[in-house]
């Protein structure tokens, strides 16, 4: 099972700081089309780090039960 980690404003939609979920044979963009209707997170500004590496939302990259992802609100500061 991978580990999803959500943070900030993403955090409050989903009314939980982390959570386990079955991802084999997924991409990054089939895990975030879930999440998104599962917490109706479609408004919300997101950036997505795959172990501790930023990727793109629509990333093609095939997920693993041993990935840690993490959901993040925009970036403030420089």
């Amino acid at each position: 099972m991978a580990v999803i980690k959500y943070y900030g404003a993403i955090a409050e939609a989903a009314q939980c700081n982390e959570e386990q979920m079955a991802v084999a044979d997924l991409k990054i963009s089939d895990c975030m089309a879930l999440l998104k209707e599962k917490y109706k997170l479609h408004a919300l500004e997101i950036s997505i780090a795959l172990n501790q590496n930023l990727v793109e939302i629509d990333s093609t990259i095939k997920l693993s039960d041993s990935d840690e992802i993490a959901l993040l609100p925009p970036f403030a500061g420089g």
